[in-house]
């Protein structure tokens, strides 16, 4: 069994509420817009990474895909930034990861978990601050959102 800590635009903010829940993570996926290679660094102390780069991942970025495929426990993961980016055959995947609009989604679509973790950066709009905690057992999945409380201005 793997957890999995499922994140997606921080924007150069990593909350201490996140920083709970990496310790007991197996694995951390980041849908992009990092904005600094200090948080990757900090994630990488913690557990493997899957990591795309976002719109706002500039030249430090360079190096990252945009797109990765990969598999954990069997579930096959792709995992992207913009949605409007996901290729148009997503055969043989199991869940989609992507970022972007910073609001949480959890929706399955014609055999595929597509999964938004939302954004656990800064505030944006009135939106929730989100991030997703994956449990990964075989072939069976489970996701559970975290909501961290903020303060309505």
């Amino acid at each position: 069994m793997k957890r999995v800590v499922i994140l997606s635009d921080t924007h150069g903010l990593l909350r201490p509420e996140v920083l709970e829940y990496l310790p007991q993570a197996d694995i951390i996926i980041h849908g992009g817009d990092i904005n600094t290679q200090a948080i990757v660094d900090k994630f990488r102390e913690y557990a493997p990474l899957y990591i795309v780069r976002g719109n706002n991942d500039k030249e430090w970025a360079e190096g990252l895909p945009q797109s990765l495929i990969f598999s954990i426990e069997g579930i096959r993961f792709f995992l992207i930034h913009n949605m409007r980016d996901v290729p148009p055959d997503l055969s043989n995947m199991d869940v989609v990861v992507y970022g972007h609009s910073h609001k949480y989604a959890c929706e399955e679509r014609n055999g595929v978990l597509w999964l938004n973790p939302g954004s656990c950066g800064r505030r944006r709009f009135d939106q929730e601050i989100t991030f997703a905690v994956m449990t990964v057992d075989g072939e069976h999945f489970q996701v559970e959102k975290v909501i961290i409380p903020h303060e309505k201005k």
